[in-house]
Formats: structure tokens, sequence, C-alpha cells
């Protein structure tokens, strides 16, 4: 395995749009290798989430783990296994929203406050494309809406509705 090379803000895979995986495309050693050096690269970043765009590959796909993570040491937040969802997509989204603070690995050393759905409901495969369908809720929710973004050229900045939050996180 290997750590990947995270794409800044300014890298035109992060503004486009994330090409759909097939599942014979997933079978293949290469879609397979590159799940475990996203799974890699996100843990060596101390990330909670990471698509494959972040790592130049325009694929739409996700990995998302929040365990005693060293960027969010107040424990805080809720224990999200590993979980790697391929062609995510978010199929509803509550109307109660709330608002905190976001990073991303692909703009470093900056955080803003971003207004997101607090529950969401997911579909989408496994990295052996077993169809998945799920809730989320509160941090684990804001993780995969965070992540789903960048599948389709977003980035947390776009959402901000007041940039005067952006500020650097150290």
């Amino acid at each position: 395995m290997s750590i990947l090379k995270v794409a800044k803000l300014g890298q035109n895979v992060l503004r486009q749009t994330a090409e759909q995986v097939s599942e014979d495309v997933l079978k293949s050693e290469a879609a397979q290798r590159l799940i475990d050096n996203m799974i890699e690269t996100m843990v060596d970043y101390d990330g909670v989430g990471l698509a494959a765009p972040q790592v130049h590959e325009p694929l739409s796909i996700i990995t998302v783990q929040v365990e005693d993570n060293a960027r969010y040491p107040e424990g805080s937040e809720e224990s999200v296994p590993l979980t790697v969802i391929v062609n995510p997509e978010i199929t509803s989204m509550s109307e109660e929203k709330f608002t905190d603070w976001e990073a991303c690995l692909s703009l470093p050393g900056l955080g803003g406050l971003v207004e997101r759905s607090l529950n969401v409901t997911v579909k989408g495969y496994d990295r052996h494309y077993k169809p998945l369908e799920f809730e989320a809720k509160g941090f684990f929710a804001r993780v995969l809406q965070h992540e789903i973004d960048h599948l389709h050229g977003k980035v947390f900045i776009d959402r901000m509705k007041d940039m005067r939050s952006l500020a650097f996180t150290d």
C-alpha cells in the first residue's frame, strides 16, 4: 500500500464530476489497490473522509472513518467504522440543519462554518459491489455530505454562507 498525493484546491480534478464506477472496474486489482491506498492516505493525513478525486482519481469512491482522530482531539464525535462507498448518492436529507466547522485535506490549514443537513440517507455499493443503504446522523452525516460533494466538484468553501468564518485551523 502507498500514501497518495492529495490534490489541493486549484487542481482541476477537484472541480470535475467523478465518473460512476462499474462492477467490472471495481473488481479490478487497480481499483481495489486504489481503495486500500485511499484508506492508508486518509489515516496518514488524520482525515475522517477522503474522496477519490482528492487523490487525483476522478472516480465515484469515498472512504470514511471516525475513530481516535488527532484532528478531532476533543472526542465528541461519534465513532464511525471504516466505510467504503462506491457511487454514493444521497437519497434524502433532513430539513433540520446544523452549522459546524469543516476543514479539508485539499485546503490544508483552513476551516470554516458550513450548514449541513442533520440526517441523510445514502445508497451506493461497498467495495465488493454489494448494495448499501443507510441513514447517518450528526457528524457522520456531515462527513458524508462533505465527501459526496467532492464527487460533484464541490469543496466546503462553496457551501459557506459567510466567508468571514474562513480561518486558519492552527
